[in-house]
C-alpha cells in the first residue's frame, strides 16, 4: 500500500518507556509518542507502528505545545509513567498506562486492551497537542472512523474499525472541523497516505483516521483520553472508572513486588528488572515474551532485525531460576506451569520457543511495506528459528526445575514424568547437530555450549534420583552423562589454544562458553574455564570491554553484516568473574554496564559502543535476566557486600 517513505524512526531506544498489562505492551517515547502497540497481545498485528516506520504507519501524541521534558519516572514499582512537561507559561504532569486486569479470569474473558492518558495542568497554562493516527495491521490498513453517540455505549467517542480490529476513544472531544484537523486532512489528501484505506463507499459520518486536536488548559485542570481494542463485530464497549483502573493497577504491580526478595545492591535496578519479566509475561497462560517488540536492528541498517515476541524455553527455564533464586517459588510456578504444557505431547516434537499461549506454528514472514527502524530491512514477523534444533535447551529447563526441586517445591506425576521424557528426546538426539543458542543459520554443527548443556540435563536427571528419591533409569543417565564429559574434553577443548571451542570443528570462542559452569561441567576456577575466558577477552570484547557473542567475520551464522555487543554476555561476563576470584574487575564491569540501563531501568537486547546508542530487540528479557544474575554472584563473592 501507498509508496516506501524510508523516513523511519530515529527516536533513540533509550527514549522509550514500557507500558504493559501483561497481556500486551507499548513503546511511549520521551516526547510523548506511543509508536509501538499490538493488540491484544503482544504477538498481535499492530495498531501502532511508527516505531518501524514514521507517524504516517501509526501512533499517537500527546504533548505540550513548545514544551520540554523536564522529569520522567515509572510511579512507585509500577508501569505507569508520569512525564513532567514545562512550557513558558505552565507545567503539565502527564499520565500513562495500560490498565491490568487483576482477575485471571476476567483476562480470559474480555480480550479489550485500554490505554489511559491523563493530563493535569499543575502551574500556569498550558497548550496539550493531540495526535492519534490509528493504522492497523502493522500500518497496511487505515480505518474507517466515525462519531458514536452515548446512547450505544454510555460514552460518546469515536469508533475506528477495518476487519477484525476496532479502537474506540473516548475523552476530550476532537473537533472535526478544527484547522488543526483540517492541515491533517490536507496532508493526508496531498498523498502523504491515500491509498490502502479501508471505507465503505458510503462515507457520510465518516472523518479522518488521524485524530487531532488541541487543547487550553489552566492550572487545576485535567483532561483523560481512553483508547480500548476490541473485536469489531462487538458493541463499543461500556466505560469504566478510570480512576479506580490507575488505583487498581498501582496495587496490583506493588503487590507483585512486595513478595519478590532484592538484596542492598542495585535494589532499584534488580527490582526494575523483576518487574520487567513479569511485565513481559502474559498474566493468564504464564508465558513470557523475550521482548515485545520485532524487527529492532542488530545492526543499524542491517539485516539481523528478528521477531521476539514469543516464548523461548530458555528464557522461561532462566526466569524460574531467578525467582527462585529470590525467594518467590510461587511465582516461578506460574512460568513453569506454561512451560510443562508447552512441552507437554509427544517428546520428538520439542521446539525452542512456542506462542505464547504454547502455539507451535510461528512462520516467519516479512514486510515491505514498513521501512525498519534506522531504516534496517527486511522488517519481520513471526521466527522461523522455531523449527530448528538446539541441543542446549532441555538442559536449561532441567536446571530451573531442579531449582524448584531444591528450594522445596515437591515434584508430581505430570512435572517429573515430562522431565524424563526430556530427557528420552536428548537420548533420541544424541548424536544430531544443532543451531546453537544464538540460532544461526548456518549449517548445523557440535556446538560445545549445547553439548554441555545435555551433560546438565543428564547430571539433573542423576541428581533427582539419587538425592530426591525419584524414579527413573538412573544407570542409563549418568552413563550419557559421563560420555558426554570425556566427549566435550576432547572434541570441544583445544590444548593448543588452552581454551573451550565455539563447536568441535574450529578453533572460534563464543560468549556461550562462559555459561559452562552453570553446567557442572568445570568450575568457574578451573584453569580450563580460565583459559578459556582469556581467549573470549581477547577476540570478544569491545573497546568498552563488553563482549560480542561471536565473530561473525567468522561466517559461521550463515548471515551478513554484524552485529553489536550483547547485554547478556557482558553480564555472563561479570558473573564468571565473580565466580573466579576477579570480583572486584567483575564489580567495575557492572558498574559500566548498569550505566547502560535507561532513566526508567530498561535494558535493551545490545549495546553499540561506537555511537552509544542501544540496539536489539527492547526491552529484552534475557538482559535483564543477565543482569540479575551477574550481580547476585558479585552479592555473593565480593567480601565486603555484608551478603
Amino acid at each position: 500500500m501507498g509508496t516506501d517513505r524510508r523516513n523511519s524512526n530515529r527516536t533513540p531506544l533509550e527514549d522509550y518507556a514500557l507500558l504493559s498489562d501483561m497481556r500486551t505492551g507499548a513503546l511511549l517515547s520521551r516526547e510523548g509518542s506511543i509508536d509501538w502497540l499490538c493488540c491484544p497481545r503482544f504477538d498481535s498485528p499492530s495498531v501502532f507502528s511508527a516505531l518501524l516506520g514514521d507517524a504516517d504507519d501509526g501512533r499517537w501524541l500527546l504533548t505540550a505545545r513548545n514544551g520540554k521534558v523536564v522529569d520522567r519516572s515509572y510511579r512507585d514499582r509500577s508501569f505507569i509513567v508520569e512525564t513532567i512537561w514545562e512550557t513558558g507559561s505552565g507545567k503539565v504532569r502527564i499520565t500513562d498506562l495500560l490498565p491490568s486486569q487483576l482477575d485471571t479470569q476476567v483476562m480470559e474473558r474480555d480480550e479489550r486492551t485500554r490505554v489511559i492518558r491523563r493530563a493535569e495542568c499543575i502551574d500556569g497554562t498550558v497548550t496539550i497537542e493531540h495526535d492519534l493516527r490509528i493504522v492497523f495491521d502493522y500500518g497496511r490498513t487505515t480505518p474507517w472512523t466515525r462519531k458514536v453517540g452515548a446512547e450505544r455505549t454510555g460514552e460518546s467517542g469515536l469508533l475506528s474499525i477495518a476487519g477484525p480490529d476496532a479502537l474506540f476513544l473516548t475523552g476530550p472531544h476532537l473537533d472535526p472541523d478544527s484547522d488543526a484537523q483540517r492541515r491533517r486532512d490536507r496532508e493526508q489528501t496531498n498523498g502523504t497516505r491515500t491509498t490502502g484505506q479501508s471505507r465503505p463507499d458510503d462515507t457520510q459520518g465518516a472523518i479522518s483516521s488521524a485524530l487531532v486536536g488541541e487543547f487550553e488548559m489552566s492550572e487545576g485542570d485535567r483532561l483523560e483520553w481512553m483508547l480500548t481494542w476490541h473485536r469489531s463485530h462487538l458493541d463499543a464497549p461500556e466505560p469504566i472508572d478510570t480512576e479506580k483502573a490507575v488505583e487498581d493497577t498501582l496495587d496490583d504491580w506493588q503487590e507483585w513486588a512486595s513478595h519478590v526478595k532484592v538484596r542492598n545492591r542495585q535494589e532499584a535496578l534488580v527490582l526494575r528488572s523483576l518487574l520487567v519479566l513479569r511485565a513481559l509475561t502474559n498474566g493468564a497462560t504464564g508465558g513470557i515474551v523475550a521482548a515485545p517488540t520485532t524487527s529492532l536492528p542488530e545492526d543499524f541498517g542491517g539485516q539481523r532485525n528478528w521477531d521476539y515476541r514469543f516464548t523461548w524455553l530458555r528464557d522461561a527455564s532462566l526466569t524460574i531460576g531467578t525467582l527462585v533464586d529470590h525467594d518467590f517459588t510461587d511465582g516461578a510456578l506460574h512460568w513453569r506451569n506454561w512451560l510443562l504444557r508447552a512441552v507437554a505431547g509427544d517428546p520428538d516434537d520439542v521446539q525452542i520457543m512456542y506462542g505464547i499461549d504454547g502455539e507451535r506454528n510461528l512462520d516467519e514472514q516479512e514486510l515491505p511495506h514498513l521501512s525498519g527502524y534506522e531504516n534496517s530491512r527486511p522488517v519481520r514477523v513471526g521466527n522461523g528459528a522455531y523449527s530448528q534444533y538446539q541441543s542446549d535447551v532441555v538442559g536449561e529447563v532441567m536446571l530451573s526445575l531442579a531449582s524448584l526441586r531444591d528450594a522445596g517445591v515437591e515434584e508430581d506425576e505430570f512435572s517429573w514424568g515430562l522431565q524424563k521424557n526430556l530427557l528420552s528426546f536428548v537420548e533420541r538426539n544424541f548424536d544430531r547437530k544443532g543451531h546453537g543458542i544464538w540460532e544461526m543459520r548456518g549449517s548445523a554443527q557440535y556446538f560445545t555450549h549445547g553439548r554441555a548443556m545435555m551433560y546438565a540435563a543428564f547430571d539433573q536427571g542423576v541428581r533427582a534420583v539419587e538425592e530426591h528419591g525419584l524414579k527413573g533409569p538412573v544407570g542409563r543417565w549418568r552413563s550419557l552423562r559421563d560420555r558426554l564429559y570425556e566427549e566435550i574434553m576432547e572434541h570441544g577443548f583445544d590444548e593448543e589454544l588452552d581454551s573451550f571451542t565455539q563447536t568441535y570443528s574450529n578453533d572460534e570462542v563464543d560468549a556461550s562458553l562462559l555459561q559452562l559452569p552453570t553446567t557442572g561441567l568445570v568450575a568457574a576456577d578451573d584453569p580450563r574455564m580460565l583459559g578459556t575466558v582469556k581467549k573470549i577477552e581477547e577476540d570478544l570484547l569491545d573497546e568498552q570491554n563488553m563482549v560480542r557473542r561471536y565473530r561473525t567475520e567468522a561466517g559461521l551464522d550463515g548471515l551478513p553484516g554484524n552485529e553489536y555487543s550483547f547485554l547478556m554476555c557482558s553480564f555472563w561476563l561479570v558473573e564468571q568473574y565473580a565466580k573466579s576470584g576477579r570480583a572486584e574487575e567483575g564489580e567495575k564491569l557492572m558498574d559500566s554496564l548498569c550505566g547502560y540501563a535507561t532513566d526508567l531501568g530498561l535494558f535493551a537486547e545490545e549495546y553499540d559502543s561506537e555511537s552509544g546508542r542501544l540496539a536489539g530487540n527492547y526491552p529484552q528479557a534475557f538482559s535483564h535476566l543477565g543482569f540479575i544474575r551477574a550481580l547476585d554472584a558479585l552479592e555473593d563473592n565480593l567480601p565486603e557486600s555484608g551478603a
